[in-house]
């Protein structure tokens, strides 16, 4: 089929090809490495001998991913790396060079068709002073527009003073920032839980880290954007709102009421359902909501775009979410 719009789909990840022995260069384990068990099919595992996922090469290969692309339509993609491989636990020296080794790899990858590519950056964040000169060689020298944060980092939230140098650099350096969850402290079974529940949770929470814990304030020229539409935000947003009101010893701050930052973030359109979709857009607003797929993954929206196609809303606000949001989000004209 063929769209009538220009669609640009700021959620879809990539791998390298080939992912170095990080164990054996290192001396420790718990790195992801890639199995090429057979043509055009790897196994993400984990270097002690652990499955973790069955990719196809479209995670890597980028004529395919762009034959993808053109089979859905979609004109850009915002590349970021798989949350999986942020490695913040590593010994800190060892996360700076994960980390450019992946922003390495995006950079290569959106040279070999700079038209269809937009570039997104991890950070060593165990060690802010690293991540500040990474997030500055990503975004002046590979020409990177943000960066990916995982949802939390080790033990602490994103609203800690730690990475406050981080953000000012950001507001400098104008760069988009996409949060994504991570490292889901939930059960997992029977129903692959840490995904479907644990991962809309988590997300919900780091936004209200970041609002309760003042960085919207502090910096308030960062632009965030949250994975999967927000995660369960807007559903709990009048829960939220009340604890706020009743609890006042819990919330000391009283001028950061949850509801008022509404419309000063940005949400991904990833919901699988366009009731849900409709419903959290009355809530974030037209103008926050980015089109998002999760590509290549099979929890993603698989053909980028259509739901939002189909939806009975205006050109113009289908325009704006496919595509002229992510650019204002990105700081950049389309």
């Amino acid at each position: 089929m063929s769209s009538n719009f220009f669609k640009v789909d700021m959620h879809a990840h990539i791998l390298p090809r080939d992912i170095p022995d990080w164990k054996s260069a290192f001396g420790y384990g718990g790195f992801i490495t890639l199995d090429h068990y057979k043509d055009d099919y790897a196994r993400m595992m984990l270097d002690d001998g652990t499955f973790f996922r069955d990719i196809h090469k479209n995670t890597w290969d980028i004529p395919t991913r762009i034959n993808d692309m053109d089979q859905a339509d979609v004109n850009v993609q915002v590349l970021s790396t798989v949350p999986v491989m942020f490695s913040y636990w590593a010994q800190p020296e060892h996360s700076v060079q994960v980390s450019q080794f992946l922003n390495d790899d995006v950079a290569s990858s959106i040279s070999q068709a700079p038209d269809r590519f937009i570039g997104l950056a991890t950070l060593p964040m165990n060690t802010p002073s690293d991540a500040v000169t990474e997030l500055e060689r990503a975004i002046t020298e590979l020409d990177m527009q943000g960066i990916i944060l995982g949802s939390h980092i080790n033990d602490m939230n994103l609203d800690h003073p730690d990475f406050h140098p981080i953000y000012e650099k950001a507001e400098e350096l104008d760069a988009a920032i996409f949060v994504h969850p991570w490292d889901m402290p939930w059960r997992t079974q029977p129903f692959w839980a840490g995904w479907l529940v644990g991962m809309p949770a988590e997300t919900s929470k780091t936004i209200g880290d970041l609002i309760f814990g003042g960085i919207m304030d502090t910096f308030p020229k960062l632009r965030f954007a949250f994975a999967h539409c927000g995660g369960s935000f807007a559903g709990t947003i009048g829960r939220i709102e009340h604890g706020f009101n009743v609890r006042p010893d819990l919330f000391p701050a009283r001028d950061r009421n949850p509801r008022n930052y509404l419309g000063k973030f940005y949400v991904d359109t990833l919901t699988a359902d366009p009731v849900a979709l409709r419903y959290n857009m009355s809530i974030f607003g037209e103008d926050s909501v980015l089109l998002g797929s999760d590509y290549p993954f099979p929890l993603g929206e698989h053909h980028p775009g259509l739901m939002v196609e189909n939806m009975d809303l205006t050109d113009e606000t289908k325009q704006a979410i496919l595509a002229d949001n992510v650019y204002r989000w990105l700081g950049i004209k389309r």
